[in-house]
């Protein structure tokens, strides 16, 4: 478990901040834009279970699970890939993404077939998705940046577990707005 103690340290006043494995890099380090994106992923996430009414328990179980989820990709994301590390650092996982994929075809097995686009509206909760899902796209072009910067240093099934996660987000705001119906985009409507 992680003990927070002091919450401003003043190391970072600098410019710089520890990655996971203590060493130093430059705040605008393509891993730290990666990271931060994920955190801003989880607050959307946060958001959605505060404000957007969430119709379904289990919902609320799985996103809960999801922000759980988020750390650990975080947790990746900062501590560089290197052979045989001295503690075995946290790793997103296969199993991780298998089950976000399941949970896709749960949700998604009883929704309507699409013809169109979906507009990201509907009811709050699943705007909110929508929002979540979008924040989650900018994270995993952020960690691809990361990867492609930093070679084999960082872990590419971060950038797979994100890719799946917004479409879990995807499912899921069509899954809120199940009683409703989802908006649909029109092509060329006010032309």
């Amino acid at each position: 478990m992680v003990n927070l103690t002091r919450i401003y340290t003043k190391t970072g006043d600098d410019g710089t901040t520890s990655l996971g494995d203590m060493s130093r890099t430059s705040k605008n380090d393509p891993r730290l834009e990666a990271y931060a994106d994920v955190d801003e992923a989880n607050s959307a996430i946060g958001v959605v279970l505060a404000l957007g009414a969430i119709s379904d328990e289990s919902v609320k179980t799985l996103l809960i699970r999801v922000q759980n989820d988020l750390f650990d990709v975080g947790a990746d994301l900062c501590t560089p890939v290197i052979d045989d590390p001295k503690v075995e650092p946290l790793r997103v996982t296969e199993e991780q993404i298998t089950y976000l994929e399941s949970q896709i075809d749960s949700y998604n097995k009883n929704l309507a077939e699409l013809r169109s686009f979906v507009l990201p509206s509907g009811t709050p909760a699943a705007s909110l998705l929508h929002v979540a899902r979008t924040v989650t796209r900018r994270a995993e072009r952020s960690t691809w940046h990361a990867i492609h910067s930093f070679g084999g240093g960082v872990n590419p099934l971060a950038a797979k577990y994100l890719n799946r996660l917004s479409d879990l987000f995807f499912v899921l705001a069509r899954f809120e707005n199940r009683e409703v119906g989802d908006v649909l985009w029109v092509p060329g409507a006010n032309r």
